[in-house]
């Protein structure tokens, strides 16, 4: 857009934005792009020249004015075009509505229950802020048509998002295409015009206690303690503590020991960088006082809790955070126990083989998915699902989205069973190893300034199909953008190794990162040897993505 161009776009936003500090932000940049200021030009355009996309993880970005930020006029075009589509598909559709503790969280989710009941939709607000296992379990509690999350889950502070999952036939799975597009669709025909000109209306719901009382005794029946197990927890300063607490009582698990500087919702995240167990310093808090009160384990929600992280004292005595493929192994040989050789086992194409390793020997079917749960969530006969960044489901039945407190509850359970008998978390793991094969996973972030550098990397890579990587043969390359093995067509690429190793590569879904996943296995010798076996041949790949990808 020209620069006057640009100015009238931001004047016409400016008209309909009902926030004071959005409303302020645009003026001062409409002032100062007026008068040539070359910085503020800059700013409109990176606001103006294109919009949050809409797709199957709904809405997710930084906070400010313009439809390339979360904010209400945006949130609002959002919600008007989710009820067009909802009311093409229903005579009377219905919708939950679910918010965090993040800013403006709230605010989003009762414009978006406002828009929804001035448009006809039923809609129901949630009664305070939850987690997001709450609401996901809501939308099939409730038997609605849609349910809406208000959360950016582990992004950075100034992050907001929106999450869309469907009820009937999709059973409150998260979006999945081709709807994604067809909402995306009736948001567009509403950004034509103005969010002033919508019907509106304050005749919603906000439901009491019952939702949240049925999510909390149904979790807790998934737990069996059988000694006590000494914990701490973390809420990451997101919305979990609240709810888990209460489940952990339920289920007859002792109190953990809190983080109290990370316990209650704060939307600065002031003790971490990133509000993410994943991130390097996230849970040093929740080590020093495992340390302290000699823990068996330690225990930590990202903001919005739907997924855990655990961490143990490693072999070295020091404390450190499991990665999710161990955490996954260890929760799907539980879930294969239990189902005694019935059901479904799945995990995300970026999670470690190790899951298809237990399917097999139980004779249980496995199933590869896209990345996400909105894919996993959506196997037909699922008995657990996972994906390697900390995602887990253990209680299909309940919820179909990952849930970091049902996998608490549970993983918690797998403790104080093995403390009962005299064994450690890694005792379990050297089991594992025994029994299925050592397996050995890396996950490399890179970090790019602008999106635009991750597609060009992609297309490189692409383009020049490497044959060789870290002194190891490309035994097949395959590109899913085309579809493949009956998945939609994706941004992903594979790695197959002589010997057994792969390597997917993806952009990340909700941040400027390329992602690349390296796995490898063994089943030679002995369980330290196996482990080093497969560790080696790890590294080595990980050694080569990182020289091949710069």
């Amino acid at each position: 857009m020209s620069t006057d161009a640009l100015i009238a776009a931001a004047n016409a936003w400016l008209e309909q934005d009902p926030d004071a500090v959005t409303h302020t932000e645009l003026e001062a940049l409409i002032a100062d792009a007026s008068k040539g200021d070359e910085t503020a030009i800059a700013g409109l355009h990176h606001r103006f020249d294109t919009r949050l996309a809409f797709g199957t993880a709904g809405l997710r970005g930084e906070l400010g004015a313009g439809p390339n930020r979360m904010n209400r006029v945006l949130v609002t075009q959002a919600a008007a075009g989710l009820a067009a589509y909802l009311l093409t598909h229903e005579i009377s559709p219905s919708i939950v509505i679910g918010y965090d503790g993040r800013i403006n969280s709230e605010v989003f989710a009762r414009d978006t229950a406002t828009i929804m009941a001035g448009a006809g939709v039923r809609a129901i607000l949630l009664p305070r802020l939850l987690p997001t296992p709450v609401l996901a379990f809501a939308v099939r509690h409730l038997n609605v048509s849609a349910g809406v999350m208000v959360t950016a889950s582990h992004n950075p502070a100034n992050d907001n998002g929106y999450k869309v999952y469907l009820g009937g036939d999709n059973h409150g799975s998260q979006i999945v295409p081709p709807v994604d597009g067809e909402i995306a669709h009736a948001i567009d025909v509403v950004a034509k015009g103005s969010i002033t000109e919508l019907p509106r209306s304050t005749d919603f719901v906000t439901t009491d206690d019952g939702v949240v009382d049925e999510y909390i005794a149904r979790t807790a029946a998934l737990g069996k303690p059988v000694a006590d197990v000494i914990y701490t927890y973390t809420a990451m300063h997101g919305v979990g503590w609240e709810t888990s607490k209460a489940v952990f009582a339920t289920a007859g698990l002792t109190a953990p020991v809190l983080i109290e500087e990370q316990a209650h919702p704060d939307a600065a995240f002031p003790t971490v960088a990133f509000p993410n167990p994943e991130e390097p310093g996230a849970m040093d808090l929740s080590y020093a006082k495992a340390r302290e009160v000699g823990a068996d384990v330690a225990i930590a929600h990202d903001p919005d809790a739907d997924r855990l992280a655990v961490a143990i004292v490693g072999r070295d005595g020091e404390w450190r955070r499991l990665s999710g493929n161990e955490v996954g192994i260890l929760l799907g040989w539980r879930a294969a126990e239990r189902a005694n050789g019935v059901g479904v086992l799945a995990a995300s194409i970026v999670s470690a083989p190790a899951l298809r390793a237990i399917a097999a020997d139980y004779g249980m079917t496995y199933r590869d998915t896209l990345t996400g749960f909105k894919w996993i969530s959506r196997i037909d006969g699922l008995t657990f699902g996972y994906e390697e960044a900390l995602g887990y489901l253990v209680d299909p039945d309940k919820v179909r989205d990952k849930d970091g407190i049902s996998a608490s509850v549970d993983f918690l359970s797998l403790v104080a069973e093995l403390k009962t008998q005299g064994k450690t978390v890694l005792d379990r793991l050297d089991e594992f190893t025994a029994r299925f094969g050592a397996f050995a996973s890396r996950q490399v972030s890179l970090r790019f300034d602008k999106v635009s550098e991750i597609g060009e990397m992609m297309a490189k890579v692409r383009a020049n199909a490497p044959t060789e990587v870290g002194g190891y043969r490309v035994s097949a390359f395959t590109d899913f953008s085309s579809g493949v093995d009956g998945f939609i067509p994706s941004d992903i690429l594979r790695m197959d190794f002589d010997g057994g190793a792969r390597v997917i590569v993806r952009p990340s879904g909700t941040e400027p990162k390329l992602k690349f996943y390296v796995d490898a296995s063994s089943t030679t010798g002995e369980g330290a040897e196996r482990q080093a076996a497969a560790e080696a041949v790890a590294t080595q790949l990980e050694t080569g993505m990182r020289e091949l990808l710069v």
